[in-house]
């Protein structure tokens, strides 16, 4: 799992397997689920990231986060 987070975009993007998103369904306002070929999902992306997720603690949490 890879975690990115984009400040000028408030956009924090949780990759759960590798693969190349074709396919994207608006779950909530904010939260996006992106899927690969076959269905199987790969990405979430949540907007507007900051009102949501406390960066602080999420990079507390020792997941390998990276700023993109």
């Amino acid at each position: 799992m890879q975690i990115k987070y984009s400040p000028d975009a408030d956009v924090l993007i949780i990759k759960l397997s590798p693969g190349v998103p074709v396919d994207s369904i608006d779950v909530a306002e904010g939260l996006i689920a992106h899927y690969s070929e076959n269905r199987k999902l790969i990405e979430l992306e949540i907007l507007d990231a900051s009102s949501i997720v406390e960066m602080k603690d999420l990079a507390l949490s020792g997941l390998g986060i990276s700023k993109v």
